[in-house]
């Protein structure tokens, strides 16, 4: 299937010029919109009729097929740029979409538009943000096959043409921990320095993160410094009261999401185990971060329901967890406590919620107060440190 870049004008504010660059800015948490034909010619001959397609509805809307399932888009995921009075909730065809959602030419026209200099980009429509969809096919080489696939077109032709400014964030096979370690291991050897894995994965009917099941895709994580990177919503939203608004409800509870996740990775152990181990939250904020610290030295010193590690699990978070921001103006005063080297930055492009055309200007107007070593460390610094991801000759401010 073809995709035209022809945008419905109706839909569209017009197109906006560059903005002006005061800080050098990465990206931790973006997303592509996976595009028709990105699996043609991917998998082997016997399997590549069972290949995800996108096709037409009888509604005239295009949407993903595979495995016998339909998938559409989750929650406002390609909205930049759009009027807000013409979405109502999802765009339902590829030209109600900027051409930068899912053609890598386009993106980074749309990262210049913003100032943003390099950008990690999670999946959208056929995986779940974690390549659950592939890991629960019927057939199990089927489902192998298609996490190779989209890792291999994300190669291809997301990262490869541009390797400067984008962060190569992979997928893995779920249902078979061996598999998925040998899957992390191939990424890392062709130069990917994350992948992303569920929140929590017995939500989505994987063994929780308390079970020697994961042992095999942690310990890969952790020999070829892969970071995990951990999407709020990977594992589905939280448990919502019948008739209670879903996506403004749902969307204003992501640090929550992000709360229980994170104490659910650092009560694991496996950060103990694996000290090398490097764990990213994405979109949940950092609000509550400081008040987990605080919570985590309570019921050690007060309380005392410690597990006996030889480190403090206050240590262990800021040791081995990352997080990222929006912006957060009311909580980036908690930095210090949270360890301003364990900050990122995000723009969350094409999403609703995201900052598309105007990062520059949002850090300028709630952060631009700050010291400059703190906003390079927070703006760029971090990040780049993390997924081992080059920065320009010249970092602002």
């Amino acid at each position: 299937m073809t995709v035209t870049t022809q945008l419905d004008q109706t839909l569209f504010y017009d197109e906006p010029e560059p903005r002006p660059v005061q800080y050098t800015l990465i990206s931790v948490d973006d997303h592509l919109v996976e595009p028709p034909g990105m699996f043609e010619g991917r998998l082997p001959a016997q399997w590549q009729d069972q290949a995800p397609r996108v096709v037409e509805t009888p509604e005239g809307h295009q949407v993903w097929e595979f495995d016998g399932n339909r998938y559409t888009q989750v929650g406002m995921n390609a909205v930049a740029g759009r009027r807000p009075e013409t979405v109502a909730v999802e765009p339902f065809r590829f030209d109600q979409m900027r051409p930068g959602c899912w053609d890598i030419d386009a993106r980074i026209r749309d990262m210049d538009i913003n100032g943003v200099w390099a950008s990690l980009n999670f999946p959208s429509q056929i995986t779940g943000f974690c390549g659950r969809v592939f890991s629960v096919a019927k057939e199990a080489e089927l489902g192998v096959l298609t996490t190779r696939a989209w890792n291999d077109w994300l190669f291809d032709e997301w990262y490869s043409p541009y390797p400067d400014r984008i962060i190569p964030l992979g997928i893995t096979y779920l249902a078979d921990p061996e598999e998925g370690a040998r899957e992390i291991r191939r990424n890392a050897a062709r130069g990917f320095t994350s992948v992303a894995l569920p929140e929590r994965p017995h939500r989505i009917g994987f063994p929780s993160l308390f079970d020697e099941y994961w042992k095999p895709i942690i310990a890969a994580c952790a020999e070829t410094e892969t970071v995990i990177s951990l999407h709020v919503g990977s594992s589905g939203i939280t448990d919502l009261a019948p008739g209670s608004p879903a996506l403004a409800l749902g969307a204003t509870l992501f640090g929550q999401l992000s709360l229980t996740a994170c104490a659910e990775w650092l009560w694991s152990g496996w950060a103990v185990r694996y000290p090398e181990l490097k764990i990213a939250m994405s979109e949940g904020g950092i609000g509550w971060v400081a008040m987990l610290l605080d919570r985590l030295d309570n019921i050690i010193d007060r309380s005392g329901y410690g597990l006996g590690w030889d480190i403090r699990p206050a240590d262990l978070l800021q040791r081995n967890f990352w997080f990222c921001t929006l912006d957060d103006p009311s909580t980036i005063d908690t930095r210090h406590r949270i360890g301003v080297d364990r900050i990122m930055f995000e723009t969350d492009y094409p999403h609703g919620d995201g900052t598309w055309p105007d990062s520059q200007q949002l850090v300028r107007e709630v952060w631009g107060h700050l010291p400059k070593d703190e906003l390079r460390a927070m703006c760029c610094e971090n990040a780049a440190r993390l997924y081992r991801h080059p920065l320009p000759e010249h970092v602002m401010p």
